[in-house]
């Protein structure tokens, strides 16, 4: 084990901490670290033990004593500790189960013509007002907002206003802004409850209004979950995806000749895509060993997909790009019972930037060097300030 440090690859640039992970994993599997916030935590860069740790009951997202845990982050969600100590596991299984049917591939398949029309919006969009342009604000940035709110139902009126909560419930350093940005989503969500049950549409919250058993108030939690994490993440997952292959031109011109490999091209740049603040969030609900370290109950596991995805055990030169490789499974979207539920719909929306953006702008390349990029500081999943691009 490392001596316990601040996590060190925290305010890394993107797409350049590799030499990091690579210090770290000659160092062993598990490493005694500080949060941002300076609390201690154990950090989990092995691939092999980051997926049975996933699979393991003897962790989870709660803690007994939630006040007085460890932190990563002071945001209210995805900061510390969430849920009910007690019911954790039954809560989880009843969460998943009343978002799981609207997830479905005959869900999603009807889903995706209308992704594909957003996107062929957006981007004409961008092609009449550049070059150059801003692929964060002219794409990633409205098109999962658009997405989720077309499943949700959320009337276009109130989107910027959602987007405006849920950047405040996103802060990482102020307790009480984040807990505003929540306050005001979940406000905004009984509202949405109310005006379904009394008129219903074709969209997801009218489905769960027609639930036997289902409260207003689970309801309002439901669509408080999907907007917010169906929102920054995919934001922050377009633009660093997009960015893995316009840093690597070549990578970009072998799509241009083949868009059948749009899908492997997906799959390559979720597994390279460097988003250090990409960490599953883990408190041990017992004393355990894990690779040699004794885990007490009730300590901090982080578990970093950037670091499991860059394993050199697993992945043959990991630092290198190849959207032809025969890759084990990565990480990205978590594993086991509390993979990512939204990972299909994801997929959907980067194999349909990236089938417009290499049919349509075959030499886009980046209009800033990678060291002039800048990320957005002081929110759980930091991100771009913007993908400038010329064409």
């Amino acid at each position: 084990m490392v001596a316990v440090a601040q996590l060190p690859f925290e305010q890394a640039h993107p797409l350049q901490f590799a030499p990091l992970l690579r210090e770290l994993q000659g160092k062993g599997t598990v490493h005694r670290v500080r949060t941002p916030l300076g609390d201690p935590a154990w950090l989990v860069t092995r691939y092999s033990t980051m997926l049975r740790l996933l699979e393991d009951d003897r962790l989870g997202g709660a803690h007994p004593e939630p006040d007085t845990a460890a932190r990563m982050y002071e945001s209210v969600l995805y900061g510390g500790p969430m849920g009910n100590f007690a019911t954790e596991d039954a809560d989880h299984a009843r969460f998943r189960a009343l978002l799981q049917p609207h997830f479905t591939p005959k869900q999603l398949r009807a889903l995706q013509p209308k992704v594909e029309a957003l996107t062929t919006r957006l981007l004409d969009e961008l092609a009449a007002n550049g070059p150059p342009g801003d692929l964060h604000s002219a794409v990633s940035l409205p098109l999962p907002l658009l997405v989720i709110c077309e499943l949700l139902g959320v009337p276009q009126q109130d989107r910027e206003q959602f987007r405006a909560w849920t950047t405040e419930a996103a802060d990482i350093s102020n307790r009480a802004c984040s807990e505003r940005g929540i306050n005001q989503l979940y406000a905004y969500a009984q509202q949405l409850v109310v005006s379904r049950r009394r008129e219903p549409g074709d969209d997801v919250i009218s489905r769960w209004c027609t639930t036997w058993g289902l409260s207003d108030d689970e309801i309002a939690n439901l669509i408080v979950a999907m907007l917010w994490a169906g929102h920054h993440t995919a934001v922050v997952q377009i633009d660093y995806s997009t960015l893995v292959l316009l840093t690597n031109p070549e990578q970009w011109r072998a799509l241009a000749d083949n868009p059948a490999l749009v899908p492997n091209a997906v799959e390559e740049t979720l597994r390279a895509s460097h988003r250090a603040q990409s960490i599953i969030i883990r408190y041990a609900r017992t004393d355990l060993e894990i690779d040699g370290a004794a885990i007490k109950a009730g300590d901090l596991i982080l578990l970093s997909h950037a670091a499991a995805n860059h394993d050199p055990s697993v992945f043959d030169d990991p630092d290198r790009v190849d959207i032809h490789r025969p890759a084990p499974k990565h990480l990205a979207f978590g594993h086991g019972a509390r993979r990512c539920i939204g990972a299909p719909l994801a997929r959907i929306e980067l194999n349909a930037v990236f089938s417009q953006l290499i049919s349509r702008f075959p030499a886009m390349r980046l209009a800033l060097s990678l060291e002039e990029l800048t990320q957005r500081t002081g929110l759980l999943f930091g991100g771009l300030t913007e993908l400038p691009v010329q064409w």
